[in-house]
């Protein structure tokens, strides 16, 4: 049986790293930024990625909230050293109780985010973390609702690095959003989903694993919350470097996309 996100109380805080612009929060008065990283067996590219975010400017301060899914390799053994060798910083680190996925690990970390705006960020390096300020940009203009940032805005083709089935997958599955939610996207399963915390609240989200994309469009869709995209750049990677999405959650997400529509 999936066990339920933890209560607030139940989160454990670390000492971490933040950039020193981005000061610590005062308890939630500040407008906030929460970046979200899901991660299962990054060691590879978390380091890097860490970085990236510190070097990044931000228009107010943020928090880092990293939720591991149990990795087996020294995914929590390079965060905790790169905690200690930084001081004045801000980021939490939860451990789910067993693996459940990344759906699992994001609302996990959904319910420990603070921020009034909250994007979900990949722990490798397909998606560039210098890109965050510009999506935040539309909701700090005063947009309402969802920001996606599209892959398929800029690219001719295939982004770089996105294979073959991937990119079918990706184009098939955005199709039939437009279809059963009467959107108009051309990248739904994008990491990239900036949006409003308080606009969370208003959804059930129950996905485990990678249906999260489908199913929180679908909620979002469904409960009038408008969705714009903006162009973001994109570099996929393999299996071999650690992909880990598979042909079968191409059929949960359809799946998952005609459940909503109907229930």
């Amino acid at each position: 049986m999936m066990m339920p996100p933890p209560p607030l109380h139940a989160l454990s805080d670390a000492p971490g790293l933040t950039a020193p612009r981005a000061a610590a929060p005062d308890g939630g008065a500040a407008v906030m930024l929460s970046i979200l990283i899901p991660m299962f067996n990054e060691a590879g590219t978390i380091r890097a990625l860490l970085q990236r975010i510190l070097d990044t400017p931000f228009a107010m301060p943020y928090e880092i909230i990293l939720v591991d899914d149990r990795s087996t390799d020294d995914t929590l053994a390079v965060v905790r050293a790169l905690q200690a060798a930084n001081t004045g910083a801000h980021i939490r680190v939860i451990t789910n109780p067993m693996n459940e996925g990344k759906g699992a690990s994001i609302r996990r970390g959904f319910t420990s985010a603070r921020g009034e705006f909250v994007i979900v960020q990949d722990g490798d390096l397909e998606y560039d973390p210098r890109q965050i300020p510009q999506l935040l940009q539309p909701l700090l203009e005063g947009h309402q609702g969802a920001v996606y940032g599209s892959r398929f805005l800029t690219a001719q083709g295939r982004p770089e690095g996105m294979a073959w089935l991937n990119y079918l997958a990706n184009r098939l599955l955005t199709w039939l959003t437009n279809g059963l939610y009467r959107t108009r996207l051309t990248d739904m399963e994008t990491c990239y989903k900036a949006l409003r915390r308080c606009h969370l609240t208003q959804l059930e989200l129950r996905s485990t694993r990678f249906e999260f994309e489908p199913e929180i469009t679908a909620q979002l869709a469904r409960s009038g919350i408008p969705i714009i995209e903006i162009p973001i750049g994109y570099r996929g990677r393999t299996a071999q470097e650690g992909k880990k999405i598979r042909l079968r959650d191409f059929f949960i997400a359809v799946w998952t996309l005609v459940r909503y529509r109907f229930r």
